[in-house]
């Protein structure tokens, strides 16, 4: 058997590490969410993520949810009722 090629070795590593996000993806995603959002919505996400300065709108969500969940059972509702 021939020894394997740089460009083999490398779509093998490329492969492997596939994998390995696909399985570290598997322990720790709980859901997928599909999220259709209306246009003043979406500004509003857009504006967020601008005063933020954070770029992707997973993260957004993720760091406001987690916030969300420190409120106590009061301060959560008054943000919730607008």
């Amino acid at each position: 058997m021939a020894a394997k090629t740089a460009a083999e070795r490398k779509a093998e590593q490329r492969e492997r590490d596939r994998m390995n996000e696909e399985e570290r993806l598997a322990r720790l995603l709980s859901r997928r969410i599909s999220l259709d959002l209306f246009k003043a919505t979406d500004a509003k996400l857009a504006r967020i993520m601008e005063r933020l300065q954070i770029d992707e709108p997973q993260d957004v969500l993720t760091r406001l949810i987690h916030g969300a969940d420190r409120l106590d059972d009061e301060s959560l509702a008054d943000l919730a009722s607008h």
